[in-house]
């Protein structure tokens, strides 16, 4: 949301009139405070941003898989398994782009590979 709004230079409130929505329910989705947007405005984006279908089933697909707070359960696990996942919280936010689809790929690979 954050790129879209910026790719046309427009403030939260500004692309919040547009989108029909409030400026601090805006915030909240960008700053992952708020739970996934429903199809209206899924549907207001789109429209609003000119978004073509493959990148609207992208955007859709986005927003369902979004949580406003992520929590890691290692409840069980090993201590390697808590400090995984203390490390990632902790770095997340430096990893790059690639970075972060390189992961992506080997734990999706992995899930898929588990699954019967």
């Amino acid at each position: 949301m954050v790129a879209l709004r910026d790719s046309r230079g427009w403030t939260q409130k500004k692309m919040a009139e547009k989108l029909g929505v409030s400026a601090a329910y805006l915030s909240s989705l960008e700053n992952g405070q708020r739970g996934k947007p429903s199809r209206r405005l899924l549907h207001a984006v789109c429209q609003t941003f000119g978004i073509i279908w493959d990148e609207a089933d992208a955007l859709t697909e986005l927003a369902q898989a979004s949580h406003p707070v992520v929590k890691i359960s290692t409840r069980g696990l090993s201590a390697t398994h808590t400090r995984f996942a203390h490390v990632l919280a902790e770095k997340i936010s430096s990893l790059s782009e690639t970075q972060l689809k390189a992961w992506l790929v080997l734990l999706e690979a992995e899930a898929s590979r588990k699954k019967p």
